[in-house]
This record gives C-alpha cells, structure tokens and sequence, in this order.
C-alpha cells in the first residue's frame, strides 16, 4: 500500500473519504461496503459511518437490495463543476472545431450536469443558423443526443436515482420524443446497442443531431461530442458521416482527457 499523501495524517476522516469516494469512482459496478473496507484498509464501522454521511448529501448511493454502493448522483454535479473551469473545454475545442470543418455540421461538447446537459463548446459551421444549444446553456438530458449519449453510460441504479419517479417528461417541441422513465430506458439501451444517440425534432424543430459519448479509464460519461444538421437541406448520406465523426472525436477526447 502507498504511502498516504502529506497532510493526511492532519486530517484522517477527510482523507478516508476522499479516498472512498476515489474508490467508488473508480468502480463499473456497485460495490459491498465489505469490500470497500478491505480495499482501502479502513475498519468496517468507520466505513458505514462514512458511506452514511455520503448517501445522505447525494453523493454516495445505496442500493439496500443489493447490499451495496456506488458513486451518487451529487459526484457528478462536482465533476460537471470541474469541467465548467475550462480544461474540459479547452481540450475538447480543438477537435470540435476540426470535426466541424471536416463534416460541415455544427459540432458541440457538454457534459452531464444532474439531469441537464451543460453545453460547454459550440462551433457553428459555416453558413449555419445559430442554435439553442450554445455554451453555457442547460437543456434537459432526456430531451438531447448528447444527454441521452452520456445517461446511456451510466449504471441502472445511477439512473434510477436520476429519475426516482414516474412524472411525465418536459417536452420542448410536437415531435415524438421520450415522454417517460419507461421511454428513456429503452431509449437508452438504443445508444448502447448503436454507440451513439440520436435526436430529430425533440430539441429544436427541423434540426437533428448525433452525439457520442466521452468516457474516462472506468467507463464513466466525462461528457459527450455532438453534431447537429438541418434536416430539410440535408444530404442524405449526412447522417451517417455525423455518425462516424462524432465517435472518433469521442474518442480523441476521451484519450485526451485519460
């Protein structure tokens, strides 16, 4: 076992939890809180007592039918605030810009922030019309291809604290879109079969868009690489070459911010 970092031992409970939460993050799949005491070296009560104070602010999640954890919703809030400050950003601005000029489409980054997708980048292509989803604008995850990329890549039980109820889901337009919990789950076993999510109509009228997700080294949504083209003057084969782009950057940027 390494060495704990200086200034550790000044502050043993913060440094336990950082370390909990850095294990949590790090896992695919939720975990026995056993287990986590063994990983980590650090008595069982001492755990509980931990895993207890973090279900209680959001950002731990118990899953009591299961007898295990996994990292909580308000983890993400603080990983969506991060990104927020720019490095996310400038590392995903370059690729944006020549995915852009490379398909001719407008190009967006965002990342998953609760239950909205928060753009960060927008790069209009040339002779394109301004669209909604310009940087710093919020829009309902549910609702978008970059939301729906990113919500495909998180876990059942991370969703299901996402969504606790049956309300019926905002809508922003008449085109059919995701009106429900039930929807969207099998909206998103689509993406995770296809590799990437799609979005006609359900955000802005007579615009579609792609997106694909950017995961880090454990699989999680760090944020999500969209395109986004007017269907009426559109080529045909334009979709599928949004498709193929978006992927690549999203993989481009996920190396990169791996």
């Amino acid at each position: 076992m390494s060495a704990p970092p200086p200034g550790a031992a000044k502050a043993p409970a913060a440094d336990a939890t950082l370390r909990l939460l850095t294990f949590l993050a790090a896992q695919r799949a939720p975990v026995a809180a056993v287990r986590i005491a063994e990983q980590l070296a650090l008595p069982r009560s001492t755990v509980y007592d931990l895993l207890g104070a973090l279900v209680a602010r959001g950002y731990a999640l118990h899953l009591p039918e299961e007898r295990r954890y996994a990292l909580g919703p308000a983890a993400y809030e603080l990983a969506a605030g991060y990104a927020r400050h720019d490095p996310l950003a400038r590392l995903g601005r370059r690729a944006i810009a020549g995915m852009v000029d490379a398909v001719g489409e407008s190009g967006h980054l965002a990342v998953l922030h609760g239950r909205d997708a928060l753009y960060l980048v927008e790069e209009r292509a040339r002779r394109r019309p301004s669209l909604v989803t310009d940087a710093g604008v919020r829009l309902p995850a549910h609702l978008t291809a970059s939301g729906r990329a990113m919500l495909a890549a998180l876990t059942p039980a991370q969703l299901r604290s996402l969504y606790p109820s049956r309300t019926p889901f905002e809508r922003r337009t008449e085109a059919p879109s995701v009106t429900s919990r039930g929807e969207l789950v099998a909206a998103l076993a689509a993406v995770r079969r296809d590799g990437v999510a799609w979005e006609d109509g359900e955000v802005t009228a007579g615009f579609a868009s792609v997106a694909a997700a950017v995961t880090d080294h454990a699989g999680w949504p760090v944020a999500a690489v969209a395109l986004t083209w007017p269907t009426a003057t559109s080529r045909p084969e334009i979709a599928g070459r949004c498709r193929e782009a978006v992927r690549r950057v999203a993989g481009e940027v996920g190396a990169a911010v791996g």
